[in-house]
């Protein structure tokens, strides 16, 4: 090739890359931003245990007064501790009459929960727009930063009972009527039934993937544990939060989904083949009311749905490029369904637009005891 041609062709190659923003190259990483596909994630700017103590006591200094930091120990809940004998924090701040329930980091290796929330409590402690005024008055939040300490020190998923390495617990599978595995997993629940929350949201990550029938990445899949329309969602509460749940996620999908780096579709399991339906989750057992040993006669229950941003340290696909989008999607989500939940409009809301948000063909629901197939229609 002369020097003329190869340097025409240079100049055509930069052309197209100037006009598509490398668009080509990201849609084979799938993920917007960056986040690595060679399992090269890079931990060093996640934030640690340590690092989430130092904030929470700035921002409750900030407040004065406003925001109140406790750790379950302090206030008596026992065990009050992790496994590994580490504070489990909370923060409460608001003066509404409706509570909301806040958690990030239930999995140690998924880290933006813990980030976002910390984002949306800074906003809570100094913005005065009229947006965060409305949530101050009109709601009282109960946030849990980092709910698995233990995990997120070691970058796994579970927790380890006692630290053996042979006795992992997912928290988010130890809420059962049998009891806790996880003195972490008693303690919430104890705090759970004094709160009796009206909302609870529960901030996830998930795997890489595409949205069904196209190569766009996906950034954030919205999820409900127990699946509307399934095998157990709508006999709770006489179908009140099969409806209300749906609500508060389409509400989520119309305020975020016109930004041009947030893509959504809804949340799927193997492969995309399956939703969830699964009772030993943290945020089921709330809708379920769990009643252990007693400690929720009065039966409370709350309405409970999840994000689950794309991108975790397991997979070795988080990149550092990513993630101030990742966060700030996340709060733009909060934001946008706290506000909705404040001021009552997400149940002005049409559930069945739930169906309008992209998803796979689904074949069945993953439950607690295997599956339980379905045809496809309404999906």
């Amino acid at each position: 090739m002369s020097k003329k041609k190869a340097l025409y062709v240079a100049m055509i190659v930069s052309l197209i890359v100037s006009i598509f923003g490398g668009t080509a190259f990201a849609e084979a990483d799938r993920v917007p931003g960056g986040p690595s596909t060679e399992g090269n994630t890079n931990i060093s700017s996640i934030i640690t245990y340590d690092e989430m103590i130092k904030e929470l006591n700035k921002l409750e200094k900030r407040s004065k007064g406003s925001l109140e930091i406790m750790t379950l120990d302090e206030f008596g809940y026992e065990p009050g501790k992790s496994e590994a004998g580490r504070d489990l924090y909370v923060a409460k701040i608001g003066e509404g009459d409706e509570k909301v329930w806040v958690q990030g980091r239930i999995h140690g290796n998924e880290p933006y929960g813990t980030e976002s929330i910390l984002e949306v409590m800074k906003k809570l402690v100094s913005n005065g727009s009229p947006t965060y005024e409305t949530l101050r008055e009109e709601i009282t939040f109960y946030f849990i930063p980092m709910y698995n300490p233990d995990g997120s020190e070691k970058n796994i998923r579970h927790t380890l009972l006692e630290e053996s390495e042979d006795r992992r617990i997912d928290l988010n599978r130890d809420w059962a009527e049998d009891g806790f595995a996880a003195s972490e997993s008693l303690a919430y629940y104890s705090f759970w039934t004094d709160v009796k929350p009206d909302y609870a949201i529960d901030i996830h990550h998930q795997g890489l993937k595409t949205q069904y029938g196209t190569n766009k990445a996906v950034t954030l899949s919205l999820g409900i544990s127990l699946a509307p329309g399934g095998p157990t969602l709508p006999s709770i509460e006489d179908g009140a939060y099969d409806e209300l749940t749906r609500q508060m996620q389409v509400y989520v999908y119309d305020a975020l989904n016109d930004y041009g780096n947030i893509n959504i579709d809804r949340y799927t399991v193997g492969g995309g083949d399956y939703v969830i339906d699964i009772k030993g989750g943290v945020v089921s057992a709330m809708m379920l009311g769990l009643n252990y040993d007693g400690m929720n006669a009065d039966g409370h229950s709350n309405p409970a749905v999840f994000f689950e941003t794309s991108g975790n340290t397991r997979d070795g696909n988080l990149g550092q490029k990513s993630r101030g989008k990742l966060i700030r999607q996340n709060v733009r989500g909060l934001e946008s369904l706290l506000y909705g939940i404040a001021t009552e409009e997400v149940k002005d809301v049409d559930a069945e637009r739930w169906d309008e948000i992209p998803i796979s063909p689904i074949k069945g629901y993953q439950t607690d005891d295997g599956i339980i197939p379905i045809d496809n229609e309404g999906f």
